[in-house]
């Protein structure tokens, strides 16, 4: 007769398993993932059906060392995972789309600020919240609340030479400004390729998977994107036009989907 907890720990374990894969989006990934999984489920079918111990011992040794393989591989996702529990971010970990999404007007908008500070050489970084509802606490610096109206004109005068927020980066949420002067956690990845802004851009979107990073080189006026922990670099004004397009286009059809449900039931700059 099987027993209830075996029935309920097989459910958990299920949910749990799911939940992971509705979270990875690349192929390489999610096939690793399904691989460990896989090698976990085999495991304790042979431990708890098989009377074979050292088979069992064997791959108990290899489910450790995929353990600390995947460990390494992924510290960035691990460390993000912890930092979410930590804070209670349930939400953010198990990606239901809230707050404002981008607005059709705020992609022009940023558009036309990034290739403006791109032609004048002034660095810049513009973090824009896609869904992730980035709190002070997300950042080594708050910087200082702004809450003002999205335009290509204030853009330019925060990353001003000559003002103190310049340095920092600017936090946009729909049509609004949220705040300036904002210090973003480092990545770790291309230390010696990249300059501290697009180590910035690489952080934040390491630990957010709902945000993108406009980044500006100060000494060649080179632009990048940051989505994810990547970067795409160099683009065009035009080019990044189309990918914040495309965002909104994805940021879109989630909300579909989730209201449908809930009907239902590389130039390199070390300076920059």
């Amino acid at each position: 007769m099987i027993q209830l907890s075996v029935v309920l720990d097989l459910l958990l374990a299920t949910a749990l398993g799911v939940v992971l894969l509705a979270r990875v989006t690349e192929p390489r990934t999610l096939w690793l993932l399904r691989g460990y999984l896989t090698l976990v489920a085999l495991a304790w079918v042979i431990q708890r059906f098989g009377i074979l111990p050292l088979t069992t011992k064997l791959v108990d040794a290899l489910v450790m060392a995929c353990s600390l393989a995947l460990a390494i591989l992924w510290q960035g996702e691990l460390r993000r995972l912890m930092e979410l529990l930590g804070t209670g971010r349930l939400d953010v970990l198990f990606g239901s789309q809230r707050g404002d999404k981008l607005a059709s007007g705020s992609v022009a908008v940023l558009s036309e600020a990034a290739g403006r500070l791109s032609q004048l050489r002034r660095g810049g970084l513009i973090v824009v919240d896609l869904g992730s509802d980035l709190r002070p606490e997300d950042f080594l610096n708050p910087g200082i609340a702004l809450d003002a109206q999205l335009s290509a004109d204030l853009l330019l005068n925060l990353f001003a030479v000559d003002t103190p927020l310049h340095d920092g980066a600017v936090l946009v949420k729909g049509n609004r400004i949220l705040s300036a002067g904002v210090i973003l956690p480092l990545s770790r990845q291309g230390l010696n390729r990249y300059g501290t802004r697009h180590l910035a851009a690489l952080g934040i979107t390491e630990r957010f998977d709902r945000c993108l990073c406009i980044v500006v080189s100060e000494e060649t006026g080179t632009l990048s994107l940051a989505r994810q922990g990547r970067l795409e670099r160099p683009i065009t004004s035009s080019r990044l036009q189309e990918l914040l397009s495309a965002a909104l286009a994805q940021g879109s059809k989630a909300s579909a989907k989730t209201a449908g449900r809930s009907v239902t039931a590389d130039s390199v700059d070390p300076h920059a």
